[in-house]
């Protein structure tokens, strides 16, 4: 399974449930990324949607502990649940939030990491990668700046997995 998030200098992913500050080119080449793949997100997540509705030309997954219907979403109730899905898909990736990163992580090979230079306020965070000796940076995929913010699109391997 894999994992794409932005990320702000000190690793905040967000504030009050959404993004403090959010990039062009990241959500660009998040739909890029995920296009045609199974997404698995949570339900603060999926609040912040356009309209809260499944995001287009994906399979979508909550990730949810509600037992509430959603529209256009496969529920799981578990990380078990999840795994379970994910095996039989060609590309799975985790989109958020905190939560859902903190419980599938452990599950992830491979993190495409929006590097965002910035600090904005957040009150959720993403592990950082760079402190983990689990993870090694594998490639800068890209970089660039927008609104006079800089920022650089990674690729990160858990170590002893390859590609």
């Amino acid at each position: 399974m894999e994992l794409i998030v932005a990320v702000y200098d000190d690793w905040g992913i967000g504030k009050d449930g959404t993004q403090p500050i959010a990039l062009s080119a990241d959500r660009k080449f998040f739909r890029e990324m995920t296009r045609g793949a199974m997404v698995i997100a949570g339900r603060r997540t999926v609040e912040d949607f356009p309209g809260q509705k499944p995001l287009p030309d994906r399979e979508n997954v909550l990730l949810t502990r509600s037992s509430r219907e959603f529209q256009g979403f496969i529920v799981c109730n578990t990380p078990e649940q999840v795994l379970a899905l994910a095996k039989g898909r060609e590309k799975a990736m985790v989109i958020g939030g905190g939560s859902v990163y903190r419980q599938l992580l452990p599950w992830c090979d491979t993190a495409y990491v929006t590097k965002v230079h910035t600090r904005p306020a957040s009150d959720t965070f993403f592990p950082d990668l760079e402190e983990d000796p689990g993870w090694q940076l594998e490639a800068v995929l890209q970089s660039g700046e927008e609104n006079g913010i800089a920022y650089e699109m990674l690729r990160y391997r858990r170590k002893g997995t390859g590609e």
